[in-house]
């Protein structure tokens, strides 16, 4: 009996056998695979040497481009590992070493083998000039010398991977600032365009600013601030993007196109009857401004005015009688003997959350001019509390200032503004700041970890621009200290940030 089981078996098995030997036979797929992409001087003007793309063994294709070569209009050379391969680009039939495309995106390589049958699949990302996106501002050579006249001009912005382009947008573009104006080289601007534009991501609004950065070698100092206040509680904080910026077909380094410090929809929210308020310099406010000297305030500070940023009003209007008495309450009462009453008092006036945040942010970045000096802001509308904000200004924190005890990672410098002090004279308000600042405290990682991408970001960038402006290595108003590489730049900013937030843990 087991012979017959035997023998059956061998039966069946060579049936099979039989049946596998009689089947037709997979025929071995022909690979279309990608081996090599390259933009070659004979078929486009603008390379100068052959740009042999680098690949990271998966299916992305990278390379840094010159910002000479036209990348918006190359014409690639692409090599199969087969011939008979069918390719697209982002969906459009490709002719190799014919056809042009646009690589100023990311772009999406298709192989098809010739029946269309099967593909392959890969991504195409080129980094033109320095990596960020790239501004060019004409004014047919007419000089920005202003900060009170707007010249007309066109602004492209090429979005590189991240962004939308614009193309061919009026604009009227000034000078801004004050001391970064008058003292540097590189020159700040504010630019208007003529409806509301959405830019790099930000939402849309008319005013856009573009920061030099010129005193702050490390370019991080505005975006470090921003990246804390967005983690805070105030109600608005500006934001910016890095960009490239070329006037006139002029490169001018590195800027910050940020937001400007005002009254939106997109900004500074206040309402129909609101005020966006900015203590300053009465020096330094314009012709048209409107501004108002509290009675308690500018006893101590007799040069500081209080000017009324929104709404536009006049002198003497109830909108003005109305924020000047407020303030001039709000001072009776902040310095009246029962200060500390929580329904009668202070409190009663002010945001406290606001307030803390506002005083920590600046305290911890040691804001040489928050101390009462300008670009100090905050908010009133009628029926609510005076709100602290937005952060404005920062290049010249973080030890940045070489005329004031600021520059030092030891000492109170905020706490004195004349508001501030009195409020920690309130055990309710001092308590309420040593809480909140654990917040900031145990973001120490998060802020070098920030720092590091920022200035990796910022890498190739920076060599231009210091290539540009040979600021490196040199005072600069008003450096304390100064190095000779961005990255000793970057490292003292940590170094400095990192002490601060001991000193301030040991006081709070």
């Amino acid at each position: 009996m087991r012979k017959i089981y035997l023998l059956a078996a061998l039966l069946l098995i060579l049936g099979c056998r039989d049946e596998e030997v009689g089947a037709e036979l997979p025929t071995n797929e022909v690979s279309y695979a990608v081996t090599e992409i390259s933009f070659k001087p004979e078929l486009n003007a603008s390379v100068s040497d052959e740009i042999v793309l680098d690949y990271d063994g998966m299916q992305t294709f990278t390379a840094a481009i010159p910002y000479e070569v036209s990348i918006e209009n190359l014409i690639a050379s692409i090599t199969l590992s087969s011939d008979g391969g069918f390719i697209q680009l982002d969906g459009s039939a490709f002719q190799n070493e014919v056809t042009a495309h646009n690589f100023g995106k990311e772009v999406e390589l298709e192989v098809f083998n010739s029946d269309q049958s099967n593909s392959w699949n890969y991504t195409i990302r080129l980094t033109y000039f320095t990596g960020l996106p790239i501004l060019n501002i004409n004014t047919d050579n007419i000089p920005v010398d202003s900060r009170d006249m707007y010249v007309n001009g066109t602004l492209n912005l090429f979005g590189g991977l991240n962004y939308d382009d614009i193309d061919n947008s009026a604009i009227q573009i000034r000078g801004r600032g004050n001391s970064t104006w008058f003292l540097h080289p590189k020159k700040p601007f504010q630019i208007k365009f003529e409806s509301k534009t959405n830019i790099l991501g930000m939402p849309e609004d008319r005013k856009w600013v573009l920061l030099a950065e010129y005193s702050d070698k490390t370019m991080l100092r505005n975006k470090l601030t921003y990246e804390m206040g967005a983690m805070s509680s105030l109600d608005y904080t500006p934001t910016g993007e890095y960009i490239e910026l070329f006037l006139n077909n002029t490169h001018q380094g590195t800027y910050l196109l940020a937001q400007k410090a005002e009254e939106s929809s997109n900004r500074v929210q206040i309402g129909d009857d609101g005020y966006l308020i900015e203590i300053d310099q009465q020096q330094r406010v314009d012709p048209d401004d409107v501004f108002f000297t509290p009675t308690i305030f500018t006893q101590e500070y007799n040069s500081n005015v209080f000017n009324i940023k929104a709404p536009n009003i006049g002198y003497g209007s109830p909108e003005f009688e109305l924020i000047e008495n407020h303030i001039n309450n709000f001072e009776s009462v902040l310095f009246g003997p029962d200060f500390t009453d929580p329904d009668a008092g202070y409190r009663a006036f002010v945001d406290l959350d606001s307030f803390v945040d506002w005083f920590l942010i600046n305290e911890i970045a040691k804001t040489v001019d928050a101390k009462w000096y300008s670009s100090i802001y905050f908010t009133y509308i009628p029926g609510e509390k005076i709100k602290m904000g937005p952060l404005w200004d920062f290049d010249l924190s973080y030890g940045n200032v070489d005329y004031a005890d600021s520059q030092y990672v030891d000492g109170f410098w905020v706490k004195d503004n004349l508001w501030i002090s009195r409020m920690f004279e309130d055990p309710y308000f001092q308590a309420l700041v040593e809480e909140r600042f654990d917040y900031y405290y145990n973001s120490l990682g998060y802020f070098n970890q920030f720092i590091d991408d920022t200035s990796s970001y910022l890498n190739s960038a920076q060599e231009f621009n210091y290539g540009i402006w040979q600021s490196l290595g040199v005072y600069v108003w008003p450096n304390p200290v100064y190095y000779d590489t961005y990255e000793e730049e970057v490292t003292h900013l940590k170094q400095w940030l990192s002490a601060r937030l001991n000193w301030l843990a040991q006081e709070f």
